[in-house]
């Protein structure tokens, strides 16, 4: 069984634990919580390994990421 496999399973179990919203909520913003500390972590090493910078910050921030819509050439 792979980790993935497993993971699901250890989440199906705590989710059926859960009874209220409170808990619902609690459970969504710690899993939140650990990804976005994954996150971190990964920016940190970019960071000490010199492939990002405070310039390359600034170019995220002034980016627009947005997906391009394109409508159809013929509508039916």
């Amino acid at each position: 069984m792979s980790y993935s496999e497993l993971a699901q399973l250890e989440l199906m179990d705590a989710l059926n634990n859960i009874s209220t919203e409170a808990e619902l909520n609690e459970f969504k913003d710690m899993v939140a919580l650990f990804f976005a500390q994954k996150a971190q972590k990964a920016i940190d090493a970019m960071w000490d390994n010199g492939e990002i910078d405070e310039n390359t910050i600034n170019q995220w921030g002034n980016e627009h990421m947005r997906t391009p819509y394109r409508y159809a050439t013929h509508r039916s």
